[in-house]
């Protein structure tokens, strides 16, 4: 994981998706799961993430709006913008209604997580403060990020593309942030043991 900024929420995004969704809770008590109006607002959430899944940090061409905090357990969040993240479907799916328990995207600083060449798994790094390591291992272990061969195989895909010269670094940081740091921190090692 990588941190992510929040980003302001889109112009019409008031008018075309919370009001009519807040309209909608009032006329529509629980268990009804809340009527999506968040998907005609699902490009401008995958820019503010770069494209890149919030949990993987990898390029997702058809990604999914999380509720961070379920529409399950916090219906009055349903329509507000800053409790979405972009994801991977599988990896939505996989977070459930576990809530709080998930490390947020926006909480998470940069280092936290590394990939280990040449294993591509995701681990915890010792920049993780002491009182979020049990959250941010929850957290990869829920969302099938350390070694799962769905993301293994999204991982060794870019890994693969870059050592092929079909990605340069640049290109690979766009696409996979973690791999392309995982690969300058072994070249500066290898530089650095010469």
């Amino acid at each position: 994981m990588l941190r992510f900024e929040e980003s302001s929420e889109p112009k019409e995004f008031d008018q075309r998706a919370r009001k009519p969704g807040l309209g909608w809770l009032e006329r529509n008590p629980p268990p009804k799961r809340p009527r999506d109006y968040w998907t005609a607002f699902k490009p401008e959430l995958a820019d503010s993430f770069r494209k890149l899944c919030a949990y993987s940090c990898m390029h997702v061409p058809v990604g999914t709006v999380d509720h961070f905090l379920s529409c399950k357990h916090e219906r009055h969040l349903a329509y507000e913008w800053s409790n979405y993240r972009f994801a991977a479907g599988w990896i939505n799916a996989s977070k459930q209604n576990v809530d709080a328990r998930i490390l947020d995207p926006f909480e998470v600083e940069d280092e936290w997580f590394e990939i280990h060449l040449p294993s591509l798994q995701l681990v915890l790094t010792d920049k993780v403060p002491k009182d979020l390591r049990d959250k941010a291992q929850f957290t990869i272990e829920r969302l099938h990020l350390v070694n799962d061969q769905r993301v293994m195989r999204q991982r060794e895909e870019w890994y693969q593309m870059y050592r092929e010269g079909m990605l340069d670094l640049d290109g690979l940081y766009r696409m996979a942030p973690l791999i392309a740091s995982a690969i300058e921190r072994s070249s500066i090692a290898t530089t650095d043991a010469h």
